[in-house]
């Protein structure tokens, strides 16, 4: 595909994922989201086929890229486990943090659990990253930098679950932080340097076995 139908197809991306945050996938049209892109419904049906189609590319886009990071990250062999899940952690951070419509459609859908066969793909999509966090969990547990008796399915609930209910829930959080934490200045400055101080804190002392020589 040339630059310029693989830009094209970025910019339909872009309108798709902020109309469908806005209207949810029931309330967004294909017909909406080709009149604000400024393409013909023929220029979309080609390159997505549907309005499901259009609406798992926005998710296949987004997760494929952070796919390759934490992959990169993974296959990194001059980092230890921990300081790969460090990486990952600072990455996955300032990718919730500035991604909001996209944390906002992810939210939006797989709470209303109205459409089976949808949500079941885009879990199956979000799984492949919860894949690669878990190899680089393993990879410490099995060389001895990471305590024997660590619950794998908690950690990555923890990394994942943190995100979900402070972001997901701003009414509540903001309460809890004690400021309103969709001012995004305070999400940028404040609110991302401390989801990544508490996540490392917390996950450090719980994994790294301090007492391992291998290190």
């Amino acid at each position: 595909m040339d630059k310029d139908k693989i830009d094209k197809k970025d910019h339909i991306l872009d309108v798709a994922e902020r109309v469908f945050a806005d209207y949810g996938f029931d309330g967004a049209s294909t017909r909406t989201i080709s009149g604000e892109a400024g393409v013909n419904m023929a220029m979309l049906n080609y390159y997505f086929g549907s309005k499901e189609g259009l609406f798992l590319a926005i998710f296949e886009r987004k997760i494929s890229s952070f796919r390759t990071l934490l992959q990169n990250i993974g296959n990194d062999d001059s980092m230890t486990a921990w300081c790969k899940l460090d990486k990952c952690i600072d990455n996955y951070v300032e990718r919730i943090i500035v991604n909001n419509c996209f944390q906002k459609l992810i939210s939006r859908e797989i709470s209303m659990n109205k459409r089976w066969g949808l949500t079941d793909k885009i879990i199956e999509i979000l799984m492949v990253n919860v894949v690669e966090i878990r190899k680089i969990i393993e990879e410490g547990l099995n060389n001895g930098s990471f305590y024997k008796d660590i619950d794998i399915p908690m950690v990555i609930a923890t990394i994942f679950g943190t995100k979900n209910y402070v972001i997901n829930m701003p009414q509540l959080s903001s309460l809890i932080i004690g400021h309103d934490i969709r001012d995004e200045k305070f999400m940028e400055e404040e609110l991302k340097p401390r989801i990544k101080t508490y996540m490392k804190r917390l996950l450090k002392a719980y994994l790294v076995n301090e007492h391992d020589n291998s290190k």
